[in-house]
């Protein structure tokens, strides 16, 4: 079986990292089986592919629909004899929709990895049933549900949890209590996440305003690791207008963000919606506890009380007195990471996500006309 896996995305976050720990899981589980990623040449994926050993190729996409890149895919198709397409983001789907009608490809599988509702558009909704389409793996229950809405049969829908992949090491360039000169009584409070909509990153910023300015609690430290945007510049403002500068750091991208990890005292997720971020698993994975947003799959692994803290999304009250009720009780920090830890091991590990995802590959594959 020979898999061609698209992304049309030219930044690094969680669906990319899907990718390679899905491509990486099957090349050493299954080697008699072939994985080859088309990525847009010159992207941030593109230049984190040519450091790993996956099979992969680039493909020109200087604006949304470039014909360039659907006529790649059905070279691709061609030169590799491709038995199967796992397309990886919408923008993918339109592009092999080109690219079937002129080559004629092989049937697709899609990653719905957003809780983001199917817009009940005819162009839309013609993409996401288009007949090529197979199976729709969500990243969570919440994300299928969301998605039944604009998908005709249901029966192609199903849950296929992601997940981590288990890190040879955790070093880093530096310390993050060195670069900031912090002292053992400074709490620090990481969050990885892109500067898009989605994250909501004005909620982190509220949290620290509310818990910092307002409450005096000075000790506590915000390090946010991510690619920055167009939104960027208005977070930093909003910082220095709440002269929060030496609470609020924004480091930007950092290849191997999960690494630091281990340097949080608490991770924090604000986003406004979610399919079910990869920031979530790898603390788990480094037992560092977890207050959240209660939005897209995100309560499908962190319980409310149980082995994390949940609120409603733009709630940076809420959020701040859960932030604060982990400050304060060690013990609990410690009971909510070691329950996490094995709730991730017990089943939502990149490995289980792998053979899940193979196991569906086989059944279309075996329901394919002879």
């Amino acid at each position: 079986m020979n898999v061609l896996h698209l992304s049309a995305v030219k930044t690094w976050g969680g669906g990319e990292h899907h990718i390679e720990n899905l491509c990486y899981e099957l090349k050493h589980k299954h080697p008699e089986h072939k994985n080859l990623i088309l990525c847009v040449k010159d992207s941030v994926f593109h230049q984190r592919l040519q450091e790993t050993d996956l099979n992969y190729s680039t493909g020109t996409l200087a604006i949304k629909i470039d014909i360039r890149y659907a006529l790649k895919i059905g070279f691709l198709c061609r030169k590799h004899k491709i038995d199967l397409i796992h397309i990886h983001d919408p923008s993918a789907i339109q592009l092999a929709i080109i690219a079937d009608k002129i080559f004629n490809l092989p049937p697709f599988v899609f990653s719905k990895k957003t809780s983001f509702p199917i817009k009940q558009r005819k162009k839309t909704l013609f993409k996401y049933n288009y007949p090529k389409i197979k199976k729709i793996l969500c990243v969570s229950n919440e994300t299928m549900r969301v998605a039944e809405k604009g998908i005709r049969d249901h029966s192609k829908l199903i849950t296929v949890y992601d997940g981590t992949h288990i890190p040879k090491s955790s070093l880093t360039p530096y310390e993050l209590r060195n670069k900031f000169n912090l002292s053992k009584e400074h709490f620090v409070i990481g969050n990885i996440a892109n500067h898009i909509r989605a994250k909501h990153l004005d909620t982190l910023i509220d949290i620290a305003d509310e818990l910092v300015n307002r409450r005096k609690i000075k000790e506590l430290i915000f390090v946010q690791i991510g690619m920055f945007t167009d939104r960027t510049e208005n977070l930093k403002r909003r910082v220095e207008a709440l002269n929060l500068e030496d609470h609020v750091h924004f480091l930007g991208y950092l290849k191997d963000a999960p690494n630091f990890i281990p340097q949080f005292d608490l991770s924090l997720m604000t986003s406004q919606s979610e399919g079910l971020p990869h920031f979530i698993y790898e603390s788990m994975y480094f037992k560092v506890p977890v207050v959240s947003t209660d939005v897209g799959g995100i309560r499908e692994v962190i319980v409310n009380g149980k082995n994390g803290y949940l609120s409603p999304k733009h709630n940076a009250v809420s959020l701040g007195e859960n932030i604060l009720k982990l400050k304060a009780d060690p013990v609990m920090r410690e009971k909510f990471a070691q329950l996490s830890y094995e709730r991730l091991m017990d089943g939502f590990t990149t490995e289980v996500m792998a053979e899940q995802t193979y196991k569906v590959y086989k059944e279309i594959m075996d329901e394919l006309p002879k």
